[in-house]
């Protein structure tokens, strides 16, 4: 079977023609699960994570522009979160009415683009918070020039481009299309021949997850590395830094647990495509892992709050921070007021 991987926001199909295997699925107590417990799953992500996100983006725009460099590609990332939530609802309704796409092929592109643009974006302002982490730590005065608040926001704007650009090409071919053995109309990659589909996956595993690991992974070490040796000669460090790269790290460790199984699938369906392996032995696997782990993987978004909530008194002080200032604000305003008030004659 030409099982492929959901990389967008609706169920794929293999090219050619709908599979026994892939009709015995729809038939299967698995296809029942995934349509009774997916939908309300998904409706909760979202509610949970569109509330926590915006509560964590109130949080760093009340800052102004206090913003340090690390929060600069969290805030980023929080954005991406959002994006991915606020299409995600149709996700569930296409679910609950048996993958009968009717919200037009507009829709049904712009699902699919927020997906590819909430992974590339995503793990991309993870690495460059893991850069800027190894900058600070591994480089310290050295490369203090390049952790300039202005060159990180045009890298954001670099990578939203990129996020765009990356799953633009997908878009073209991502079209509601009938299915005449499933009775519906599914909002489908139409792969135009083989060497789009493997080029797709290709992309998806080295762009997406591969070539974003080894970077993390060097920087980690790095700093892992550039930590023990302050630690050895009784380097003075910034506690406020400290916790910051603890708070990168766990959100970092976190999208590598989300996404690492989406992105494990997608090796196993490449592989069968290459027949390195059976496709016949792998079928069923692929038809359950698919669903499974992108569910997971929009967990990512929802998690990500309550990460940041939970990280302890990093997050509270910048609460309290602002808090804090915010009444200072309005008693200096009060005080004003009653500096100029007008005594009656």
């Amino acid at each position: 079977m030409q099982s492929e991987l959901v990389s967008s926001a609706m169920l794929q199909l293999p090219n050619a023609s709908v599979t026994p295997a892939y009709l015995e699925f729809f038939n299967s107590t698995e296809w029942e699960l995934v349509h009774s417990i997916i939908p309300p799953y998904i409706f909760t992500v979202c509610l949970t994570g569109i509330l926590g996100n915006v509560l964590v983006l109130v949080v760093f725009l009340l800052q102004g522009s206090r913003w340090s460099v690390p929060e600069i590609y969290l805030g980023n990332l929080v954005l991406a979160d959002l994006l991915l939530l606020v299409c995600l609802p149709f996700w569930a309704l296409n679910i609950l009415n048996y993958f009968m796409w009717s919200y037009g092929e507009i829709m049904c592109k712009v699902v699919h683009l927020s997906i590819n643009v909430n992974m590339y974006t995503s793990v991309y302002m993870l690495v460059m918070v893991n850069v800027d982490r190894y900058l600070a730590f591994a480089l310290t005065t050295k490369a203090m020039w390049l952790r300039r608040k202005s060159y990180a926001k045009f890298i954001c704007v670099v990578l939203w481009l990129f996020g765009v650009g990356m799953g633009a090409p997908t878009v073209c071919i991502q079209k509601p299309k009938d299915i005449p053995a499933h009775q519906a109309v599914e909002c489908h990659l139409d792969y135009p021949n083989t060497s789009w589909k493997l080029a797709h996956l290709l992309q998806l595993n080295l762009v997406g997850f591969v070539l974003p690991l080894l970077v993390i992974t060097f920087c980690c070490v790095s700093i892992i590395r550039a930590l023990k040796q302050r630690r050895h000669i009784g380097y003075w460090e910034d506690r406020n830094d400290k916790k910051a790269t603890v708070l990168v790290c766990a959100v970092t460790l976190l999208f590598l647990i989300c996404w690492g199984p989406f992105h494990f699938v997608t090796l196993i369906d490449l592989l069968c495509d290459l027949n390195v392996l059976d496709e016949n032995e792998w079928s069923h696997f692929l038809n359950i892992g698919r669903h499974c782990s992108l569910y997971l993987a929009f967990s990512n978004s929802c998690l990500n709050p309550a990460l940041y909530v939970c990280s302890g008194k990093y997050f509270k002080r910048k609460v309290s921070s602002i808090y804090n200032r915010r009444k200072r604000s309005v008693l200096t305003s009060a005080t004003t007021a009653n500096q100029i008030e007008p005594v009656d004659t």
